[in-house]
């Protein structure tokens, strides 16, 4: 590949497909918030995931959900090699 081209890996996904992942529900007991984070994390890239937030912040969902063990989003996926980006971008919307 010439240097000049930047390698694009997957089609761009619109708004609409990106909003889908605000329909996952949990099957435990887990909080739909927290449901609907993972999802997203796994299933989007970064950028895709920084839109997902704004979505999932408008519908009034919490970036501080917690599963059955009183884990959040950052505790499930701190150890991972992609975290940072994901954690940073958690961190800017808490404020």
């Amino acid at each position: 590949m010439r240097k000049d081209k930047k390698q694009v890996i997957g089609d761009e996904i619109g708004d609409e497909q990106i909003k889908l992942f605000l329909d996952f529900e949990p099957v435990d007991a887990t909080s739909p918030s927290l449901h609907k984070l993972v999802k997203a994390y796994r299933g989007l890239r970064i950028d895709d995931f920084e839109r997902f937030l704004t979505f999932f912040v408008e519908a009034g969902y919490d970036v501080n959900g917690k599963d059955e063990h009183g884990n959040d989003f950052v505790a499930l996926i701190k150890d991972q090699r992609n975290a940072p980006d994901y954690i940073e971008l958690i961190e800017k919307i808490r404020g």
